[in-house]
């Protein structure tokens, strides 16, 4: 076995969800990532824990969401949660090997089946420890513009970080936020405010996300303000939107653009109560991910960019924006771009001040 590998599923088993004997174990993965899933599934054995094992093979999604009716899509699946609430951790392991499988899905059969599920997933962000994991594959090193090799040397270099002092590093930007009041973001085309008055802040180092590295929180509903133009194409459900621009006022979306996937961007906004109002504002930390490679887990990392989250807000920030989607967009601020906090800029050209 490849010992990146090796090292990779050790970090997601013994740092990221502290696997423990006796605890119950969900490692759901795609096919492709099979050695990988293999390796988590022995060391949770080792630990003494009671782990399973759930493959997907590719075009499963594609399948369902082509011939699946509204009745079939509606049907919540009672035994999944009843399996979820009795799971102590669960890894996630995506291998995709179509990036772009769902591109031509109906955007709201995908709403309709993420409302449907809403509380399953909040079960498992809320009440179990989880971990997610991007495994290497042609498909995602295509969208990358990479060959396989120099994918993979990215993605184990990404992941192959001392968390804990990563952790440490950015604890003052934590403090800050979690003090703060206002947030000004400005850079090209983009001129936002954001109220976090009374929200925490999470400094995030491995825990959930592997790659990790980033310090977010949840903005206050109604009071975001102004323009963002997204550097990078939004993604979602394997739909590229290109250059994204939103207006808020009031804390709701008022105006979105697209140069690509417009309707499918407005469609999105559309789906709930809460998708046109933001869930998350986090702010990029790993600074061994330079390149933008399409993949949300690694972009919005990127040391020196920022993401805004259409969609449910995390409980843990405070947040209480609830939503079927949450859809990261992120912001290059290393060419011109700042951040303010009531006052003080924290960060300019993607350097950090403080």
């Amino acid at each position: 076995m490849d010992q990146r590998i090796a090292k990779a599923a050790k970090t997601l088993v013994d740092y990221s969800t502290k696997v423990k004997k006796g605890e119950r174990v969900i490692i759901y993965s795609d096919v492709a990532a099979k050695d990988m899933a293999l390796e988590c599934y022995r060391l949770c054995l080792l630990r003494g824990a009671l782990p399973k094992l759930k493959f997907s093979v590719s075009g499963h999604g594609y399948t369902y969401y082509k011939y699946a009716n509204k009745d079939q899509l509606s049907h919540f699946p009672e035994e999944e949660f009843f399996e979820i609430k009795r799971t102590d951790a669960v890894i996630y392991i995506g291998a995709p090997e179509n990036t772009r499988e769902l591109t031509n899905t109906d955007p709201k059969k995908l709403s309709l089946r993420r409302k449907t599920i809403k509380r399953i997933s909040d079960w498992r962000v809320e009440k179990t420890r989880w971990v997610i994991f991007h495994f290497p594959t042609n498909a995602s090193a295509q969208e990358a513009d990479m060959s396989l090799s120099e994918f993979e040397d990215f993605v184990f270099k990404s992941v192959d970080l001392d968390w804990k002092q990563l952790s440490k590093r950015y604890e003052k930007l934590r403090a800050i936020l979690d003090k703060g009041s206002e947030v000004r973001i400005t850079g090209e085309d983009t001129d936002i405010t954001l109220d976090i008055t009374g929200r925490k802040a999470i400094n995030s180092a491995g825990s959930h996300n592997m790659p990790d590295g980033e310090v977010f929180t949840a903005p206050v509903e109604t009071k975001t303000e102004g323009r963002i133009r997204y550097t990078f194409p939004a993604i979602y459900a394997g739909r590229e939107v290109d250059d994204v621009i939103l207006e808020f006022k009031k804390g709701k979306v008022v105006k979105a653009t697209a140069a690509k996937n417009e309707k499918f961007l407005k469609t999105l906004i559309a789906t709930d109560n809460g998708s046109g109002y933001l869930g998350e504002l986090g702010i990029g930390t790993n600074y061994n991910i330079k390149t933008h490679v399409k993949q949300i887990l690694f972009d919005e990392k990127i040391g020196g960019t920022i993401h805004l989250a259409l969609g449910m807000a995390y409980k843990e920030c405070g947040g209480t924006n609830q939503s079927a989607i949450h859809w990261d967009m992120i912001k290059d601020l290393r060419n011109g771009g700042k951040v303010t906090v009531d006052g003080k800029v924290i960060q300019k050209d993607g350097k950090f001040l403080v």
